[in-house]
């Protein structure tokens, strides 16, 4: 089977800055992969070329075999490809039921507004969030936030889902239950990328991990080799949190 996402030797510059440098990798249907890097090491740029926000100066970006890298960010949305923001900004005076059949009306192919409504309530309730429905989206708590920027993307009905730092600013048991929505999303068939800077969730949740470092990919594994890889650890990880890392994998 075909990847579902094939980025190859994909390059964007800006000035004289190069943000992305020769960017290969695939993603297969319900794969969970894991990208991350030192600030400043490309990983936002890359979503964004992927996403349609910027297009690369070299290099090709195809989604279900279909070439997306000339497309608008809404007709990419539209083929299958949704993404969250680290720093949510829903419409905070709808509630989040409107928040959501928004989303389902104009990029995910909802007939009506009815269908639209039924739709956002199926995805609320996912994300445990029927409670909260007819709440202002501007009234939610962070973590309620978080999980309806999840439900809006949802509603596009995404073949890949990229989640920007969507653990950032949870306590443990909200990152739980986060983890527990992504399992279950990939568990359907939808690919998700997770950019994430807390390595103890991208370690415990993702098959495998990417490391961008000034654009370019440094690493493409499991996370038990990425962890061990001397380059990640010199670049990224730092020696001491690596062997503590493992150390606590090692445990029973």
């Amino acid at each position: 089977m075909s990847a579902l996402l094939r980025i190859e030797g994909v390059t964007r510059r800006f000035g004289g800055v190069t943000a992305v440098d020769d960017v290969s990798l695939t993603v297969d249907r319900g794969e969970i992969v894991g990208l991350i890097g030192p600030n400043g090491a490309g990983k936002t740029t890359l979503v964004n070329v992927v996403a349609g926000v910027h297009r690369p100066q070299r290099g090709t970006v195809r989604l279900d075999g279909a070439r997306i890298d000339d497309l608008r960010p809404d007709r990419i949305a539209r083929l299958g490809l949704a993404r969250t923001f680290q720093v949510v900004q829903p419409f905070p005076r709808m509630t989040a039921l409107e928040n959501v059949a928004a989303a389902a009306l104009f990029a995910g192919g909802a007939r009506s507004l009815g269908a639209a409504r039924e739709r956002a309530a199926e995805h609320l309730a996912f994300c445990r969030l029927s409670d909260e429905a007819e709440k202002p989206a501007g009234a939610l708590s962070l973590a309620s936030r978080k999980r309806l920027e999840l439900a809006k993307s949802l509603a596009i009905g995404p073949k890949i889902l990229f989640l920007d730092e969507v653990n950032a600013g949870l306590n443990p048991a909200e990152i739980v239950l986060a983890l527990e929505l992504i399992r279950a999303i990939a568990d359907q068939g939808v690919a998700i990328v997770l950019i994430e800077h807390l390595m103890k969730v991208v370690t415990g949740v993702c098959r495998r991990i990417v490391v961008l470092k000034q654009g370019r990919v440094i690493a493409d594994a499991s996370p038990a080799e990425v962890v061990a890889d001397p380059v990640v650890i010199e670049a990224y990880l730092g020696r001491r949190f690596a062997e503590r890392l493992a150390a606590a994998e090692a445990r029973p």
